[in-house]
C-alpha cells in the first residue's frame, strides 16, 4: 500500500496519561505533515488539538469513558457533548465491558445510544476491549453497537491485556452490517503489523506509530 494510502487510515495516537501540550502539539505538527486521518487525544487535549489542526484535514478524535468503560451512560454522554464542544470530530468510546460481560446487552447497547445520541452526528467507534471477550461476546457486542447507531467498532484501548488481532478484526468485521468500519488498535507497531490488520477488514489503524508504520509503506 502507498504511503498517502495507508496514512489515511491511521490515527495518530497519544493518550498517554503523561502527554503534555509540547507533546501534542508535535503530535499535530507531524499529522499535518503526513496527513493522517485524524489525531486521537485525551479529552483534556481536543480543544488545542483542534486549534492546531484548524483548516487542516486532519480530524480531532477522542476517547470517552476511557479506559475501563465503567463510568455511567450519563458521564460518558456528558463528556461526549463537552468534547464536541471544544471540537473533537470522531468519538471513540469504551463499551460497558463488565455488561457485556454478564450478557446484559440492553445496557451495553443503552450506553453506546448515549454516546451516540450526544455526540450529534459526529463519528462514534466503539471499543470492545476484545482481550476480555469471548467470540460470542464480540459478536453480541458488534450488534449492540450497530443497533445503537455507532459508525465502528473497535479492537482495544492499548491498556488491556491484549491489543489488536487480525482474527478479532475478521470477526468484527463479520458481525457488523457493511455500512460499518472496524478500527484495529493496541500494539500496532509496525507496516506489516497494520497491513495484516487491513488485510482483515480493519478500515482503520489506531497508533503511536504511524510515522514508523508510513515510512516502511510504499512510495
Amino acid at each position: 500500500m502507498k504511503k498517502q494510502a495507508i496514512a489515511a487510515m491511521i490515527d495518530h495516537t497519544l493518550l498517554k496519561a503523561t502527554a503534555t501540550t509540547a507533546q501534542i502539539e508535535k503530535l499535530c505538527e507531524e499529522a499535518r505533515e503526513y496527513v493522517f486521518a485524524s489525531v486521537c487525544v485525551n479529552p483534556v487535549h481536543v480543544a488545542q488539538a483542534a486549534r492546531l489542526l484548524a483548516g487542516s484535514p486532519v480530524k480531532v478524535c477522542t476517547v470517552i469513558g476511557f479506559p475501563l468503560g465503567a463510568n455511567t451512560s450519563e458521564v460518558k454522554a456528558f463528556e461526549t457533548m463537552n468534547a464536541v464542544n471544544n471540537g473533537a470530530d470522531e468519538i471513540d468510546m469504551v463499551l460497558n465491558v463488565g455488561a457485556a460481560k454478564e450478557g446484559d446487552w440492553t445496557a451495553v447497547e443503552s450506553d453506546i445510544r448515549a454516546v451516540v445520541n450526544a455526540a450529534a452526528g459526529r463519528l462514534v467507534k466503539v471499543i470492545l476491549e476484545t482481550c476480555y471477550l469471548t467470540k460470542e461476546e464480540i459478536e453480541k457486542a458488534c450488534g449492540a453497537a450497530a443497533r445503537a447507531g455507532a459508525d465502528f467498532v473497535k479492537t482495544s484501548t492499548g491498556f488491556g491485556t491484549g491489543g489488536a488481532k487480525a482474527e478479532d478484526v475478521r470477526l468484527m468485521r463479520g458481525s457488523i452490517p457493511d455500512k460499518m468500519r472496524v478500527k484495529a488498535s493496541g500494539g500496532i507497531h509496525t507496516y506489516q503489523e497494520a497491513m495484516a490488520l487491513i488485510e482483515a477488514g480493519a478500515s482503520r489503524i489506531g497508533a503511536s506509530a504511524g510515522i514508523q508504520i508510513v515510512s516502511d509503506a510504499e512510495d
